[in-house]
């Protein structure tokens, strides 16, 4: 069984690593996360690019555990603000991950823009680096449009006020398995799959 650290405390996160290799067929791959391994410092995240924080997580996870690592980055990018919050949605407001400071910011913010101009795509990059220093990400992606109300208990962040493409419900009125199929992560998820299974091998 090959151990693989998923770089993050967020319990929500490893269930659904866990619940897509599950899915999938993937077999001899255990995920582990930062609570499963000796504490090490975590450097801030000051990327310029979703990839470049996802690399410098899972590179800090792969020095400190000698496992394989996977690490994300994902965020909000909305049209009319010109592609922000971007990698500082956890942090628009100024705190970091104070969750309805950044969801009310960004509606402010928007309270002018025409329904037609509201478009936004939730981002995801995920990196594996392996401990012989090869390197990977992969990017998902889910377009959407922003509305003007939170709607929704699923979910966390800006999920409240995302609709996808397609849908009449936010991001946050999606069953947890509806979301996990269509959402940016999910996708970024899947598209590492091949490699997490050659781990495996």
């Amino acid at each position: 069984m090959t151990r693989v650290l998923l770089a993050s405390r967020n319990a929500g996160k490893l269930r659904e690593m866990r619940r897509i290799l599950a899915e999938h067929g993937v077999a001899g791959v255990e995920i582990v996360g930062l609570d499963e391994v000796p504490p090490f410092p975590e450097a801030p995240e000051t990327g310029a690019t979703f990839e470049e924080n996802a690399l410098a997580k899972a590179r800090d996870a792969v020095r400190a555990s000698g496992l394989p690592a996977i690490a994300d980055d994902s965020g909000l990018a909305i049209d009319a603000l010109n592609g922000m919050p971007g990698v500082l949605s956890a942090r628009w407001s100024g705190r970091h991950g104070d969750d309805r400071a950044n969801l009310d910011l960004v509606l402010g913010q928007m309270g002018d823009v025409p329904d037609e101009r509201r478009g936004a795509t939730f981002v995801c990059a995920v990196a594996l680096v392996r401990p012989d220093g090869r390197e990977l990400t992969v990017r998902g992606e889910w377009p959407g449009r922003i509305v003007r109300e939170p709607r929704g208990e699923n979910g966390f962040g800006y999920d409240p006020i995302f609709v996808p493409e397609g849908e009449e419900r936010t991001s946050a009125e999606l069953p947890s398995a509806e979301k996990d199929e269509m959402s940016h992560r999910g996708r970024a998820l899947r598209a590492l799959l091949p490699h997490l299974r050659e781990l495996a091998d």
